[in-house]
């Protein structure tokens, strides 16, 4: 993966699902397509194209797919070519490799970062490709993932490493260390596809599918050495910060720089072999991605002066000052910046009032209430409830529920903390959940998205003097720099191709 979640052991509090990723028991002597040789797996074949099928809905119901339809049949005919030199299409391959099926996906989610499932699933999120700046670099980052599904990388990973046990309550979750899990590691992804992401490759296996991602995208014609220049991307957004687009990238993978000079290298070596590699199609993907989304999509929800405000939903409510935020398609995260405050907002499609979403959490083992009452919030029929839980330690913990009925859905939302805390944080537990309103102001209704428009270059200056004055939001100029591969003072000539918001 181009970006890996940290391993990390949740515990769910409601005891709706507990799924414990143990795999040694069910070992699989099987043949390796990338080495050809015979060694242990956690899974068989079989099993990991139904284990990536079953995922792949999970990732689907999670990210939720990009709606660019030209867009999508362009990524899956690249990766079918990268694919076809791949040793999954090789003479010598097994038949059940050589017939298993892949699907490529745009997902919409501005996080930069490419994955790859078991059995033929690979992911390209619309932030990753914003910020390539032609075909062979996609090639390269392609081959890198069918690397990892050639070479069987996650049943490789499960025989050493469980991703430990973990519950999800429709996005609520409880973590060790007294709830001192970052935003980014809160995730809502159903089991099998939270199983596979927590566990991350090791770093023999990156430079193995960096290796492959370059023989692949060689053999197919590109030009692999502009892979080398991506990584020039990945090291400056993680070390931007980039409001958590690349979490937890360096935690687990060798150093950008250090890959940049390795892609290099293999890519002369191909090069020195022979091989006709030399098609970069500039053009041709700039023509592809133009007019897709940068940065955060605000019509799936956002910030402003303290204030979130959801479009589509058409509901807002206040963010404690200090608080951070994390929005993701299906929950709304709040935090403290220590993280032991915590309130998380998702819609609970299975209750059908504000009273049973609340009552399913308090009929969890562990739960015991304290404290109810109906109520209205701002017109609006409501329930909340006050309880005492623990964290994984024994820890004791106060949580605080709500539901809330609106535009026939009913929001669930769950604040916790430790109890040391509970005090200086419950005011904020409650102001929030509590100023839940329906959204009516037109400006924010309306609000749009911010979309790249490929601009062709009327006069030799420095890449800052072709920005516009309003920037996207959430986004800076060196964020632009950065998804253009140049720097601010990068001089652009006049009749290049480059990147802008619109």
């Amino acid at each position: 993966m181009y970006s890996i979640l940290r391993s990390l052991q949740i515990r769910l509090f409601t005891g709706m699902l507990i799924l414990t990723f143990g795999v040694n028991s069910c070992m699989s002597i099987q043949k390796n397509p990338v080495t050809g040789q015979k060694r242990a797996f956690a899974y068989s074949w079989q099993q990991e194209v139904e284990i990536g099928q079953q995922a792949d809905g999970e990732v689907v119901e999670y990210f939720g797919i990009y709606d660019d339809a030209e867009l999508s049949a362009y990524l899956t005919a690249i990766g079918e070519r990268v694919l076809a030199e791949s040793h999954l299409r090789r003479p010598d391959a097994d038949r059940q490799f050589r017939e298993t099926p892949f699907t490529f996906r745009v997902v919409d989610s501005p996080v930069v970062n490419a994955f790859a499932l078991p059995g033929g699933f690979v992911y390209f999120t619309r932030g990753i490709i914003a910020h390539m700046n032609n075909e062979a670099q996609l090639a390269m980052v392609m081959g890198h993932e069918i690397g990892h599904v050639a070479a069987r990388h996650s049943s490789q990973r499960a025989l050493t490493q469980q991703a430990g046990q973990f519950l999800l309550i429709g996005g609520a979750i409880i973590g060790q260390e007294a709830l001192g899990i970052p935003a980014g590691n809160i995730m809502q992804l159903g089991g099998t596809a939270a199983q596979l992401l927590f566990l991350s490759y090791s770093r023999d296996a990156e430079r193995e599918s960096d290796k492959l991602g370059v023989e692949y995208s060689a053999l197919a014609g590109y030009a692999a050495g502009d892979g080398s220049a991506f990584f020039r991307v990945i090291q400056r957004v993680s070390d931007k910060g980039g409001g958590g687009s690349l979490p937890f990238y360096l935690s687990s993978h060798p150093d950008p720089g250090d890959r940049e000079a390795a892609v290099e290298s293999m890519a002369q070596e191909w090069r020195e072999k022979g091989t006709d590699m030399d098609y970069r199609g500039r053009d041709e993907y700039l023509a592809k991605i133009d007019g897709i989304i940068i940065g955060e999509n605000p019509r799936n929800g956002f910030v402003d002066n303290n204030v979130y405000y959801h479009p589509d939903l058409k509901f807002r409510f206040s963010v404690p000052a200090g608080w951070m935020l994390q929005n993701d398609r299906s929950q709304v995260v709040t935090y403290t910046e220590s993280q032991d405050g915590v309130q998380i907002m998702n819609i609970d499609s299975e209750a059908s009032s504000a009273r049973q979403t609340v009552d399913k959490v308090l009929g969890s083992e562990g739960i015991t209430m304290t404290d109810r009452s109906d109520l209205r919030i701002n017109g609006l029929v409501a329930h909340r409830a006050m309880a005492d839980a623990s964290d994984q330690q024994g820890n004791p913990l106060k949580v605080v529920l709500h539901g809330i009925e609106y535009d026939g859905r009913v929001y669930r939302i769950i604040s916790y903390t430790t109890a040391a805390r509970y005090q200086t944080y419950l005011p904020a537990f409650i102001s929030q959940s509590e100023s839940f309103n329906t959204l009516t102001d037109p400006a924010r209704l309306n609000v749009q998205p911010s979309k790249i428009r490929i601009v062709t270059a009327d006069r030799n200056a420095p890449f800052r003097q072709f920005l516009p004055s309003k920037l996207p939001m959430g986004m800076d100029a060196e964020d632009l720099a950065i998804i253009n591969q140049v720097e601010l003072d990068t001089q652009i000539q006049r009749g290049q191709k480059i990147k802008i918001p619109r």
